[in-house]
């Protein structure tokens, strides 16, 4: 059953409240003479239509969402104090934005390409903001790749088109990418549905206790649905046929009542485990194996009602990093530490100053209470309440407890490197990927990449990029390189 829409009784107005007498026809001077300048109403309806866009975000343009519950199954309280997982049973409002990474506005949903995965918590502590993907890593390990390579993926500034040339190369020169194209060009890189794949925090994330004691951790939302998946055939039809597939599904289940739902598991890593582990486990291009971290349930997500307005919550709905909890904070992820200021940052172009104010962003379950003010579309919800801290007028006062424990670092300043554990290399987790498929996951792959990396101009980029798969696994680049011939001539 749809929702049902909101209908406000009485005349139309305009924007200030003065009563519409004729909304079908425009003042003229005159039957058939010029418009009037005077016809205020004609150029509030056309200014107000000019602007009822905003930039589009840079990623992640193309996204629905729905709103949720997340409720608490078990007991994770030895591992953090964020209130929102106190106690089991325990449920908080959550909104979930799914969306595509490098395609526009209006660009198709059954496309190869990850999925994002950004949860909002409206916890009792303020909102906590998940942001990941649908895969368990990234394309790059430092963020200051971030732009170089999302520029590969959107569209050249000359021909206006994704080029394969620029993906290719940039892939090839990038080896850390081979973990991730291989996930993204197997089966699961086009999902069938939002309901059908997992999320994936993606990031290590620090959790800590009430006794000051510190966890790395994984975030896991297992898809209840079963995993199902589009082949490259599947997703060209569907994407010409109905672009809004993916949107569509998720809309139309949740009306239905058919509430799509996550089992969600974490993987913790006590502090002391990090600085000898076998690689890396602030690599965003690492998965922590399962037999070292064995996932834990500890909650169910079910997603349960649809926004009433796209624009209101969906677009002008935003997601950042930056967002936590006591209980939950930031890890070294070099990536993570990026996001943490681009994604506000974006924010405050995109939506605007104040974006924070807006019903979907705003917390839910408690009052955010800040000495911010004015900016575009300030509401003057303060009123005379001062804005400096500290006052002597009952103004809100630091708590003197951080949110997350500190990091110890030693060392100069500089353009490091992370330190290099036993087992760091950019090819040993693609190729273990690559073994775990079967023969037809392999053909496929297969056939996904080489359809894509015979495209290219240059025999060159070829060359190297079928080099880093032959590095994950020789059968894996003999393949490759075998079907990239043939398709090539």
């Amino acid at each position: 059953m749809t929702q049902e829409a909101h209908v406000t009784q009485g005349p139309l107005t305009t924007e200030a409240g003065a009563p519409v007498a004729d909304n079908q026809n425009s003042e003229t001077a005159g039957v058939g003479g010029p418009v009037l300048v005077q016809d205020q109403l004609l150029l509030e309806k056309l200014a107000h239509f000019n602007r009822e866009r905003i930039p589009e975000r840079v990623v992640h343009a193309r996204g629905a969402g729905a709103y949720g519950t997340f409720t608490v199954t078990a007991d994770v309280t030895k591992y953090t104090r964020a209130k929102f997982l106190s106690e089991v049973g325990k449920r908080t409002e959550t909104f979930l934005r799914f969306s595509t990474v490098a395609g526009n506005l209006g660009a198709a949903d059954a496309v190869r390409d990850p999925r994002g995965w950004a949860l909002k918590f409206y916890t009792e502590e303020g909102n906590y903001d998940l942001v990941g993907n649908n895969t368990p890593v990234f394309f790059i390990k430092d963020a200051i790749k971030f732009p170089d390579f999302i520029h590969t993926q959107k569209r050249d500034p000359y021909s206006g088109s994704q080029e394969a040339d620029n993906v290719w190369d940039f892939w090839g020169l990038s080896p850390e990418s081979t973990h991730q194209v291989t996930w993204l060009f197997g089966d699961r890189g086009i999902p069938a549905s939002y309901r059908h794949m997992n999320g994936y925090g993606s990031h290590t994330f620090q959790w800590n206790n009430e006794a000051g004691e510190v966890f790395w951790v994984k975030y896991h939302f297992k898809t209840d649905q079963g995993i199902k998946n589009l082949t490259s055939e599947e997703a060209e039809l569907l994407a010409g046929k109905d672009p809004d597939s993916h949107q569509r599904d998720l809309r139309e289940s949740i009306e239905r009542g058919e509430f799509p739902t996550w089992t969600v598991q974490v993987q913790i890593m006590p502090a002391a485990d990090a600085a000898n582990y076998r690689f890396n486990p602030f690599d965003l291009t690492k998965v922590w194996p399962h037999e070292d971290y064995p996932p834990i349930e500890i909650g169910k997500l079910e997603l349960n009602r649809n926004p009433e307005n796209i624009f209101a919550e969906v677009e002008q709905s935003i997601f950042s990093p930056a967002h936590f909890v006591p209980g939950i904070g930031p890890s070294p992820d070099k990536m993570l530490q990026g996001r943490l200021f681009a994604y506000g940052d974006a924010h405050r172009y995109r939506v605007g100053i104040n974006a924070d104010h807006l019903p979907v962003n705003r917390p839910h379950a408690t009052e955010a209470r800040t000495n911010s003010r004015d900016g575009f579309l300030y509401d003057g919800r303060h009123k005379g309440a001062k804005n400096y801290e500290p006052n002597s007028f009952g103004g809100p006062h630091q708590t003197d407890r951080p949110l997350w424990a500190p990091s110890a670092v030693a060392g100069g300043t500089g353009n490091h490197a992370a330190a290099t554990h036993a087992e760091d290399d950019d090819f040993v987790q693609a190729g273990n990927l690559y073994r775990l498929m079967s023969e037809d996951e392999k053909g496929r792959l297969v056939d996904n990449l080489a359809g894509f990396i015979a495209q290219v101009s240059r025999d060159e980029i070829a060359e190297r990029a079928i080099g880093n798969f032959r590095r994950a696994d020789g059968d894996f680049g003999k393949r490759l390189d075998t079907a990239v011939q043939a398709l090539r001539g």
